[in-house]
Order: structure tokens, then sequence, then C-alpha cells
């Protein structure tokens, strides 16, 4: 099976790059030069994957992904970008990108980035899981508190699934980033915890107590 990969970026030569070293492994690749390409180019052919820089005209690789995940687009979708800090990690990953790679870059690095994302979007998934008044519809990507929709952002719905199907089992902050986006990021990272405190705040506004409670010194578990 060859997966097709949308490459996205306003650098000719890193699309060209990018291009030729994706098709030597295999994959088919389609490019776009800047943000309105590439959602033309996902309307008419869904990918299997995107490969999307931010730094672009027009419409930044934020706004596109925003804009596809808000139109229930859920390929998986790597971000590149310039900036390093955590605060622009969360920036991204928060508007629905499921990994986000720093520039400069070794494509081995980008390369095993995109076997894992493609490979854990491939996995089988059970439709509908029920934690006393929590549901997950995963199919369709909803989560309610008893019947209340919590609104959840692509990353939040994944770390929440991953915390309720290990109920009543710590998982290190390393264990999730690695079961949520597939890698790790730096060790001194608070990534995690950015995003564990968007989801307490959300389960809370639809009435629900403290479920995701945190081991001082190892991780978290979800425990009702």
């Amino acid at each position: 099976m060859s997966y097709q990969v949308l490459v996205v970026d306003d650098d000719i030569a890193i699309c060209e790059a990018l291009e030729r070293n994706l098709r030597l492994k295999g994959f088919a690749v389609q490019i776009a030069n800047d943000g309105e390409e590439a959602i033309s180019a996902v309307e008419t052919t869904p990918p299997d994957l995107i490969v999307l820089d931010i730094g672009m005209p027009k419409i930044d690789g934020i706004q596109v992904t925003e804009y596809l995940r808000n139109r229930n687009h859920m390929m998986p979708i790597c971000i590149l970008s310039a900036q390093d800090e955590v605060a622009d990690r969360v920036r991204g990953l928060e508007a629905g990108a499921d990994d986000y790679l720093v520039k400069p870059f070794a494509f081995a690095e980008l390369l095993a980035r995109i076997k894992a994302l493609l490979r854990r979007s491939q996995e089988g998934i059970i439709d509908t899981v029920e934690v006393g008044d929590f549901q997950l519809n995963q199919l369709g990507r909803v989560a309610e508190y008893a019947g209340v929709n919590l609104e959840l952002t692509k990353i939040e719905f994944d770390l929440l699934a991953v915390l309720i199907t290990h109920m009543g089992q710590v998982l290190s902050r390393y264990q999730l980033l690695e079961l949520v986006w597939g890698y790790d990021f730096e060790v001194d990272s608070n990534v995690v915890d950015v995003f564990v405190g968007y989801l307490r705040k959300k389960m809370k506004i639809a009435g629900s107590d403290q479920a995701i409670h945190t081991v001082h010194g190892v991780g978290f578990v979800f425990r009702v």
C-alpha cells in the first residue's frame, strides 16, 4: 500500500527535497506551497498524512490545521516550524496537529515520525468506551460526561482516551508523550501538564469531580 503524503511549505527547495526523499521511501507525494492550496488539495483528494509548515503566506499552518479539524478532516498532521519554545509547540498541538518537528531537522527523524503517525492512525479502536459517567465515542471522536459534550480538541481527546483506557494505571509523562504523540519531547517539556490542565478545566465545567489525579514525581492516573 502506498500512502499519500501532502507536503505544504512555501519553501520550494524544502518541498522538492521532501518529495524526492519520500518518493524514494515508497510514498505518493502531493505538494502545496501555501495554506489555500493545502486546503484545496485536502478537500479534493484527502491525503493519508500532512506535513505542514507554520510560517506561510495567505493562511499559516495553524489556521490550516484549525480549518481542517473544524471540518472533521482527521488525517495525521505533522507541523514543521523554526519556533522551538514549549508555548509554540502547545499552540500547534492545541490547534489539532499530531506532531511538531523543529527546523532544521534530519529527514530520518521526519520519516520515523511519519511512520509512527500512520501506524497509530491505522490501529483498530473500540467504537465506544464507558467509564462511570464518562463516554468516549472513538470513531466519532466525541467525549461526554453525564451526557454533556466536553468539546475536546483532537489532542485533548487522544489524551483522555489514553488515560481512560489505562484507568487505574499510573502513566508517566514520558509514557503519555509516547502514547498520545508517538514520541518524546525534551526531558524538561511540560506539554503533558499543559494539556492535562486543559482537560481538567473542561471536565470541571461539565460537572465532573476530579478524575485525573497527579502522582507526584511519577505522572498521572485516571480514577472515578
